[in-house]
Parts: structure tokens; C-alpha cells; sequence
């Protein structure tokens, strides 16, 4: 038999009823499917063909299988003939098979469906008769076009009639081998069952491993989590400690130095005795150290109490031409300096503002005498502006001075209590450190903030920003009157 190849299409897909895409194939000299044996034939060529074009063997068993079961459904049917061939160059590679009949049934959909479930196929009916055909597709190991067809042909040159005897024992071989395959893949399964289950224990004792470094680290989490508790309470402690502290001894301190500030503006009273000049020097200098002490016990007490929450505000319209005046008084006759000028506003400069006079006059005195303190020569200047951000009124207090400055690294700690930096400046100029944590304490607590910049050599530059509380005033004289 010599194998003739002529155009047809693919059948790489099953199509049940008619389709258009079904049309001539390559093939051999059509055989006859007349019986049972030659549908033995059918297979075993079948297999032989599928060998010789290199397929696997699970490939040959399905492909025989297919087209036995074909065979079987067709036989009985009128012009019933069978050929082999290729698929023309040009498309991907693949053997067809190929069932010409006409007239007879069609095909039963049970074995349509079990070939389709093997091998590629498509199915055209029509009033002629019938077509079937079966692809099977080949891998690069079957080697190029015309050395497929030359296999091809010798494989149907050489194929022989087989009997049911030969088809039985062929049936037998395949299913030896399918055993034989199935035990292989039974052994490799149980292989990676052992390796699945190796890394399963590998994957647990992992596991169990970081559960228990995570409950070691909880564990420590919880009781650093217990020590910074107990250090915050006690620090709280402490806080409270020295808070009941600075209160209990202020108020302790300050009945005495009233004594003192008291009798000694008694003795300079017109009314006393008079005194030698010596003696009313005397007294000045204790009157003057006694009023010093009097306003630091009050600094301290006030901070006490704003630690503490106890300071109460009370916000009344502020006169700032009055608290300027008043300032300036009070400062000069306690921080007179011939080479350091202090600059304030001018009554024009004088911006509508309601807050707790008290303390603003407290931040003021604070942030000026600190500046004057740290001022050899130059000036110290207080401005007042109106805040130019237009969220919420609110007036702007800045103290500059031409002094020493802080230097980058202190910075950060000028606003610790008690802090004070240290050099050479220091002597001469006693303080307690109380002085910008003081000032800030109080800004806050009048809801404003206090910042300061500073350049070593250059001076020092202090920003309050306290906010109008106007409408808080009027709320307040509003239920006074019993107002809405």
C-alpha cells in the first residue's frame, strides 16, 4: 500500500452532528471494515502506526482504543472503509484516521463522547452516508514531514491480518503494561507521600517551634509591657510627690517672707523711726531680696498648680497699654542696665485682647528678665502684633534680645524645670531654671503656645501666640446677667 497525502483539515477537536470544518485528509488506499477480525486489524495497526510515529505508550493505547470502539459502532454500516494519513505540511503535525461510510446509522453518542474523551475527532453526517474522523497530535519527535510519511507507509505496508486471538493478546500486553505503568506511578506516589509527609513534620515541628519563640516573646512583651506599667505609676508617684512638694512648701514659704517684705516696708514707712542711711540701705536690700523670694515662691506654686490642674483662669479684657507701662516699671527698677535697652510698643500697638492679665504679665516678666539677664549689650524688645493666621483671633507676644544665645544642643532641654546651660555666663547671674518652662506652662494653659529660636552670638528670639478669649468672656458675663 502506498500512503497519497491531499489537503484536509485538522481533527483536533470532537464535533457531534454535522460540521462544515470536515474535509479530505491525507491518506493511504482505503481497507475495508467488513468483520470483528478487521477490527482486531483495525487496532493493532492502529498501535503500530502510533509507534512508529514515536507517541507514548498511553498515547498508542488510547488512540487503538478509540479506534476499536469506532470500528465496532461502524460495522454493519454500507461502504464502511478506513484510512490512514497526515496532516499537509504547513499545519501543526498530527496522524489522522479516517471512517467512510454510506449508509448505515450514525454513530451512537455514547461512543462519540468515549472516543472524544481519548482523541481528537470530528463527525459529519449527511444523506450519502457519513464521515468520522480521528486526529491524534505528533510531538517534534517524530521527526519531519516526509520522514513521517515514509514510517507511515512502511507501518501500513507491513500490517497483516490479525486474528481475535492476536487482538486478545494484544489487549493483554496493553493492559501488562498499563499495570506495570500504573504500579510505577502507585511506587511514585507513595514516594512523595514519604516526602509530603517528611515536610509536613518539617512544616509542624517549624511551627510548634516559632508558636513557642512567639509565646517567649509575648511573654516578654507582656512583662516589659507590666515594668512600664509599674515605672509609670511610679513616675506618676513621684510627679504627684513633688507637686505636693513644691505646693506644701511654697505655702510654707510664703507666710515667712510675707513677714519679712512686711516689716521691712514698715520700717521705710514715713511713720517709722528714722533710720541711718546704713540701716535704710539695709532694709532696702532686705525688702528688695524679700519681694525676689516672695515671687519665686509664687512661680513655684503657680507650676504646682498647673502641673496639678488647680490653677484657675479668669479672663478679663486686658489693658495692654496699662500692662506695658506696668511691665516696664517693674523690670527697670530691678534690671536697670546702662549698655541694654528695653524697647516696647508704642500706644498704637496695642491690639484688642481678653485673657488672664495675671498670667500674661507672669510670661512677660519671665521672658523679659531672662533676656535682660543674658544681655550684656544692645537691646531687649517687646512687639505686639495681631496674628496674621486667620483660623482664630489671637495676638502675637515677641521678646528679642542681642544676648549670649543658646547654643543647638541645648536647645531641647532650656524647657526642663531646673534646667539651666551651663558656661561662663552663669557667673553673676543666679536663677533657678524655673524661668521658660514657667512661661510656657502658663501659655499653654491659656491655650497658646510658646517657641523659641536662638543663635549662639546673635541673641534670642521668644514667640507667644495666646489666643482672644472673647467670646469665652462674654458667655461668662451673659449667664452673670442671666442672659441666653
Amino acid at each position: 500500500m502506498s500512503v497519497v497525502s491531499e489537503s484536509g483539515p485538522r481533527g483536533d477537536a470532537a464535533h457531534h452532528g454535522r460540521s462544515s470544518a470536515v474535509g479530505p485528509v491525507g491518506t493511504v488506499t482505503p481497507f475495508v471494515l467488513s468483520s470483528s477480525q478487521d477490527v482486531f486489524g483495525l487496532r493493532r495497526t492502529a498501535q503500530q502506526a502510533a509507534a512508529a510515529m514515536s507517541l507514548e505508550r498511553q498515547d498508542q493505547v488510547r488512540l487503538a482504543t478509540a479506534l476499536s470502539e469506532l470500528g465496532r459502532d461502524r460495522l454493519g454500516c454500507r461502504g464502511l472503509e478506513v484510512s490512514f494519513g497526515l496532516v499537509p505540511p504547513g499545519r501543526p503535525t498530527a496522524l489522522l484516521v479516517t471512517f467512510v461510510w454510506t449508509g448505515g446509522p450514525p454513530p451512537a453518542r455514547e461512543t462519540l463522547d468515549l472516543a472524544a474523551k481519548l482523541v481528537g475527532i470530528e463527525y459529519e453526517a449527511s444523506p450519502a452516508g457519513g464521515r468520522i474522523v480521528v486526529s491524534q497530535p505528533l510531538t517534534p519527535e517524530a521527526g519531519g514531514a516526509d520522514e513521517q510519511h515514509a514510517r507511515l507507509t512502511e507501518v501500513l505496508k507491513a500490517a497483516s491480518r490479525s486474528t481475535e486471538a492476536d487482538d486478545l493478546r494484544a489487549q493483554t500486553r496493553d493492559l501488562i503494561a498499563a499495570l506495570e505503568e500504573t504500579r510505577a506511578q502507585r511506587e511514585e506516589l507513595r514516594h512523595l507521600n514519604e516526602e509530603l509527609e517528611e515536610t509536613n513534620r518539617g512544616v509542624l515541628a517549624l511551627y510548634t517551634e516559632l508558636t513557642q519563640e512567639l509565646e517567649d516573646t509575648n511573654s516578654g512583651v507582656l512583662a516589659l509591657h507590666t515594668e512600664l506599667e509599674d515605672k509609670r505609676h511610679q513616675l506618676q508617684e513621684a510627679s504627684e510627690a513633688k507637686t505636693r512638694f513644691w505646693t506644701n512648701i511654697s505655702h510654707e514659704l510664703r507666710t515667712p517672707v510675707n513677714s519679712v517684705v512686711a516689716l521691712s516696708t514698715l520700717l521705710l514707712a514715713p511713720s517709722s523711726p528714722d533710720l541711718t542711711v546704713e540701716q535704710r540701705e539695709q532694709v532696702e536690700l532686705i525688702g528688695s531680696a524679700g519681694h525676689t523670694l516672695l515671687s519665686l515662691v509664687s512661680d513655684l506654686l503657680d507650676v504646682a498648680k498647673a502641673e496639678a490642674g488647680h490653677l484657675e483662669i479668669h479672663t478679663e479684657p486686658v489693658d495692654l497699654r496699662l500692662l506695658v507701662a506696668h511691665l516696664r516699671g517693674l523690670i527697670l527698677s530691678s534690671h536697670a542696665h546702662e549698655r541694654v535697652t528695653l524697647v516696647t510698643p508704642g500706644p498704637e500697638q496695642h491690639p484688642p485682647l481678653v485673657t488672664d492679665e495675671t498670667l500674661l504679665v507672669r510670661i512677660l516678666r519671665n521672658l523679659l528678665t531672662n533676656a535682660l539677664k543674658f544681655t550684656e549689650r544692645g537691646e531687649v524688645r517687646l512687639e505686639i502684633d495681631v496674628d496674621p493666621e486667620p483660623s482664630a483671633p489671637a495676638v502675637l507676644f515677641t521678646v528679642t534680645d542681642t544676648g549670649i544665645g543658646i547654643p543647638p544642643e541645648e536647645l531641647g532641654r532650656v524647657f526642663e524645670v531646673f534646667y539651666q546651660v551651663r558656661g561662663p555666663h552663669q557667673s553673676g547671674r543666679p536663677g533657678t531654671g524655673l524661668g521658660l518652662p514657667y512661661a510656657r506652662t502658663l501659655a499653654e494653659l491659656l491655650g497658646g503656645t510658646l517657641t523659641l529660636t536662638s543663635t549662639v552670638g546673635v541673641g534670642t528670639k521668644v514667640e507667644v501666640r495666646l489666643p482672644d478669649l472673647g467670646h469665652e468672656y462674654t458667655q461668662r458675663s451673659q449667664n452673670r446677667k442671666g442672659g441666653p
